[in-house]
């Protein structure tokens, strides 16, 4: 399993979201390297189809299905209902992850 955290120099939620990761991580028992991803302007953030700071991929897809098709990228902060990914949609991906 390979497991990406991309973010921007200065997101506020980046360490909270993985802190909050690797939380689910000890609670699942899944024992993997967290890949952090310094997207450090627009043509990377362009070329890795960042769609905003902070952003979890697993195994290549975002931990939200419904962001998967994400047409907007750039340098902008990720929005998520209380600022951080929940812990429940980062369970539900580990678990699309494992019948992979």
């Amino acid at each position: 399993m390979r497991i990406e955290v991309l973010y921007f120099e200065g997101c506020p939620n980046y360490v909270p979201t993985l802190d909050r990761l690797r939380k689910v991580l000890r609670e699942e028992s899944v024992n993997v390297d967290v890949l952090e991803v310094e997207v450090k302007n627009a043509a990377a953030a362009e070329r890795l189809r960042f769609i905003g700071s902070p952003t979890i991929r697993i195994n290549g897809l975002d931990i939200e299905a419904d962001a998967r098709s994400g047409e907007r990228v750039g340098l902008a902060c990720r929005r998520y209902a209380d600022g951080l990914p929940s812990e429940e949609i980062i369970r539900a991906a580990l678990l699309e992850a494992r019948k992979e």
